[in-house]
C-alpha cells in the first residue's frame, strides 16, 4: 500500500474522530462531516487515497446507488471467467450508503484496507470535478433527466459537462445508456460500450443535445433529422427476455422490483462483464442476492401480518417509474409521502408532471408535510383518496395486502433510520 503523506494522516484520523463524534452525539452517521473535515485538512486527500485503487464512478440522475451496488455485488461475487472459484472477487470499496459528494468519497477511500476496486457513486454535479483527482479507470452512466430545479442546473447543463470530460479524455473507458440522447451526447467522445435500455421517460429528451432540433423517437430509438445525431448502435441490449451481452442472453432475476432496476442491473453486468471479465451470468446471480439497498425496498411491518415496501422517489422521471410498478398489481395500495426539504427540492411543481391518473382504482393515500399539495393533485387527477400525516398510519389504513409508500427523500430517510 502507497504510504500517505503526514498531512493525509492527520487529516483521515481528525475526519474519523468527527465522524466517531457525530455518532455519538447523535446527530447523524457521521460520514458526511467525517470527510468534510478530512477534505479540508488534506485538499490533495482524494488524489493520494486513490492511488492503490482502480476507480469506477457511477452517475445519473435515477438509479446510481443502486446500480453502484449491484456493481458491488457483480464484483464481489464472481471471479472473472476461467479464473476459479466464484463468491471470492476482489477487495472492493463503495460509498454504499449514496453520500455521493467529496465528503462521501473520502472516507470510503480511507477505509480501503490495501489495493483493490473502488466503486463509487458520484453526484452528477460533481463527476467532472473527481475524474481526474481519482484517476478514474471506468464511468458508468445512466441517464439525464430533470431533477431539482431549486437545485440542479437544466438537463442539457450538466450532459455538457460531462461531454467535456470525455472531450479532454478520449481514452476515458465509458459504459452507457444508449437509449438516452443526453448520455449519449455527453459520452460519446469517448471509449464507450453501449448498453441499450430504452427510455420510457422522454419528456426531458424532447431536443436534440447536438443542435437543439426536436427528434424523432420510435418504439425504440431517437433520431435528430436535422444534424444526424443518432441513438448509437449497441451489442448489448436489454429485451423482454433478458440481457443481451455480446451475443448471449442472460436472465435478470431480480429481488429488487420494477422495470428501472432490470436498467440499473444490465449496466452494472455490462460494467462487470467488459471491463472486469466477470462471467455475465455469474454477475446475475450476485446480483439476483441483492434485497435492499441503503433502505430502498425495505420491507416494514404494519403490525397486522402485512408489510409495505419502501420506494424512494426524487424526481418526476423516479415518480413515474415507481407509480407504474404500483399500478401493474391490481389492488395495490400506495401512499405517496411528500416533503419539500432542501433534500427532497423545496419547489414541489414537479407533481404537476407525474401521471397519478395511472392510480386510479387504487387503494392510495397523501401523507408527509406536502400531503395537501399531494391531495390537490390527487383529486385533479381523479384519484380516490384519504389524508394522513404519518405514512405509516396511512399504510395501515389501506385496504390491500399490497401496499407501497413511496416517499421523497427526507420521508425515505426518516422511515430508514427507524426500521433498519
Amino acid at each position: 500500500m502507497t504510504r500517505r503523506t503526514v498531512r493525509t494522516r492527520v487529516a483521515v484520523n481528525a475526519g474519523r474522530a468527527a465522524g466517531l463524534a457525530s455518532r455519538l452525539t447523535g446527530r447523524g452517521q457521521g460520514a458526511t462531516i467525517s470527510g468534510r473535515v478530512m477534505n479540508l485538512i488534506s485538499p490533495e486527500l482524494l488524489a493520494e487515497l486513490a492511488v492503490d485503487q482502480r476507480v469506477v464512478l457511477v452517475s445519473a440522475t435515477n438509479g446510481k446507488t443502486t446500480t453502484t451496488r449491484l456493481l458491488v455485488a457483480a464484483l464481489e461475487g464472481a471471479q472473472p471467467e476461467g479464473t476459479g472459484r466464484p463468491g471470492e472477487g476482489p477487495a472492493v470499496v463503495s460509498n454504499s450508503t449514496g453520500a455521493n459528494l467529496t465528503s462521501g468519497i473520502a472516507p470510503t477511500l480511507a477505509s480501503a484496507r490495501g489495493p483493490g476496486t473502488a466503486v463509487l457513486e458520484v453526484d452528477e454535479r460533481v463527476l467532472p470535478r473527481v475524474v481526474d483527482p481519482l484517476a478514474a479507470e471506468l464511468l458508468v452512466l445512466g441517464n439525464l433527466s430533470r431533477d431539482q430545479l431549486d437545485r440542479y442546473g437544466e438537463v442539457h447543463a450538466v450532459g455538457d459537462r460531462w461531454r467535456a470530460v470525455a472531450e479532454t479524455h478520449p481514452d476515458l473507458a465509458i459504459v452507457a445508456n444508449a437509449s438516452d440522447p443526453h448520455v449519449v451526447w455527453a459520452a460519446s467522445p469517448a471509449k464507450v460500450t453501449w448498453v441499450a435500455l430504452g427510455l420510457r421517460w422522454r419528456q426531458d429528451a424532447a431536443t436534440c443535445p447536438s443542435c437543439g432540433a426536436l427528434l424523432d423517437w420510435s418504439a425504440d430509438r431517437f433520431d435528430c433529422r436535422a444534424c444526424g445525431f443518432a441513438q448509437p448502435d449497441a451489442v448489448h441490449r436489454l429485451t423482454d427476455d433478458g440481457l443481451i451481452v455480446d451475443g448471449r442472453t442472460v436472465a435478470l432475476d431480480l429481488a429488487l422490483p420494477g422495470e428501472w432496476n432490470r436498467y440499473n442491473a444490465a449496466l452494472a453486468i455490462v460494467a462487470a462483464a467488459t471491463h472486469f471479465g466477470v462471467a455475465p451470468e455469474a454477475a446475475s446471480a450476485a446480483i439476483a442476492a441483492v434485497r435492499s439497498v441503503a433502505g430502498r425496498f425495505m420491507r416494514i411491518p404494519l403490525g397486522d401480518g402485512r408489510d409495505a415496501t419502501v420506494i424512494l422517489a426524487k424526481n418526476p422521471a423516479g415518480w413515474t417509474e415507481a407509480l407504474r410498478h404500483v399500478a401493474d398489481h391490481a389492488g395495490a395500495g400506495v401512499v405517496i409521502a411528500v416533503n419539500a426539504h432542501i433534500a427532497d427540492g423545496k419547489d414541489p411543481s414537479w407533481l404537476w408532471d407525474v401521471p397519478y391518473e395511472c392510480l386510479a382504482g387504487h387503494p392510495t393515500a397523501a401523507a408527509g408535510e406536502r400531503r395537501l399539495d399531494v391531495a390537490v393533485r390527487l383529486r385533479y387527477a381523479e384519484v380516490e383518496h384519504t389524508i394522513e400525516p404519518d405514512p405509516l398510519v396511512a399504510a395501515r389504513a389501506l385496504a390491500s395486502d399490497d401496499v407501497s409508500i413511496i416517499a421523497s427523500y427526507t420521508q425515505f430517510s426518516a422511515l430508514y433510520r427507524k426500521h433498519r
